[in-house]
């Protein structure tokens, strides 16, 4: 049975889409350009960070106050102190919001040393606090995005135990430990196991990189939809993708040239949200998402944007590779930097 809470935000007819939040990446200039190439039906915020000085981060705000998709944004937290988060999350909820999110899933290493995000995997007792407690102040959706445990998947039944007793209204599920990190399969049979064993919907997060990884993880965990985030900044037209292979409709055919003008609005989106523009701080600030654009692509286009450091460096590698009618490449290449794993999704 799953939640009515839940049921009243997601598609009737076909799984969920959800982006990822994923930190100064997924910010209100992306929202504003990967939407309109079909967009998920629900998104994320990037965390804000929670503690006992904390207050909500002004920018990360503006996604939810400006939201341009007109879809449901859900307000997410990354902290361990209780009575801080309490606080925050009452506030997020001034906010038009469709809920709150809990980050239990971060793996990077600054995060977990201060036991927050994934580090909190470590510390079940303390999840089962926080999450009563959360539950608690919270009159509406909430939700959360967890890893499957922080050394091993053995870990994520009794993880589950706890998420069962506090009634959350979603659980999206990054199918790899913490120590995992990006580097390996997703398990698809820790996914499969909340599905069977949570009376609210389950998420499936992590490699889905194209149409047929998607279908296939949804396959194998029979979760009620997927969140997606690297696949879809390497590919912004893979929600609409996913969508028309579930509806059974012609997916989009997106060019080269059609992501070099993807990748030009977003730079252009990103410089008019500047509060004081700067040209070489603002190519770093784009080769975050460029790391993950150029997967899949000749290896020199990766090789130079992670190189560039003028204006003329980045635009002439992004001319150079994507200034064609070429079909954009349909998934990353296998074992990369910044994807592995995803063809175990396939066997």
């Amino acid at each position: 049975m799953t939640s009515i809470h839940m049921t009243s935000l997601l598609p009737t007819h076909r799984p969920a889409l959800y982006l990822a939040p994923m930190q100064d990446v997924t910010d209100l200039p992306f929202l504003k350009v990967i939407h309109p190439r079909g967009g998920a039906d629900v998104y994320v915020t990037e965390y804000f960070r929670v503690h006992p000085e904390s207050r909500p981060n002004a920018w990360i705000l503006r996604s939810i106050d400006e939201n341009p998709t007109g879809k449901p944004i859900f307000a997410q937290m990354i902290g361990q102190e209780i009575d801080a988060l309490v606080r925050t999350a009452k506030e997020l909820l001034e906010h038009p919001v469709a809920g709150i999110d809990l980050n239990l899933g971060c793996p990077a290493p600054v995060v977990c040393r201060k036991e927050a995000g994934g580090g909190l995997l470590r510390n079940l007792p303390k999840v089962d606090r926080i999450l009563g407690a959360l539950r608690d102040a919270i009159p509406g959706r909430f939700t959360v995005k967890t890893r499957i445990g922080y050394h091993h998947h053995d870990e994520f039944p009794q993880l589950l135990e706890i998420f069962r007793k506090h009634a959350i209204d979603a659980l999206a599920i990054h199918g790899r430990t913490v120590e995992e990190r990006y580097s390996t399969p997703v398990h698809p049979d820790c996914v499969k196991l909340a599905v069977d064993g949570l009376p609210c919907p389950v998420i499936a997060n992590g490699n889905v990189v194209d149409v047929p990884t998607g279908l296939a993880y949804l396959e194998k965990s029979g979760a009620a939809g997927l969140m997606i985030g690297r696949g879809a900044i390497r590919n912004p037209w893979l929600f609409a993708q996913l969508r028309a292979a579930l509806e059974g409709t012609p997916p989009p055919a997106p060019t080269c040239r059609d992501l070099l003008d993807h990748v030009l609005l977003l730079h252009d989106e990103l410089a008019a949200s500047a509060t004081r523009f700067d040209e070489l701080g603002h190519v770093q600030r784009m080769k975050k998402t460029m790391v993950f654009v150029t997967q899949g692509h000749d290896p020199d286009f990766e090789f130079r944007i992670r190189r560039a450091k003028t204006p003329d460096d980045f635009h002439s590698a992004c001319r150079d590779h994507l200034d064609r009618d070429d079909p954009m490449p349909p998934a990353p290449q296998e074992g990369s930097r910044v994807f592995c794993g995803f063809a175990e999704l396939l066997a």
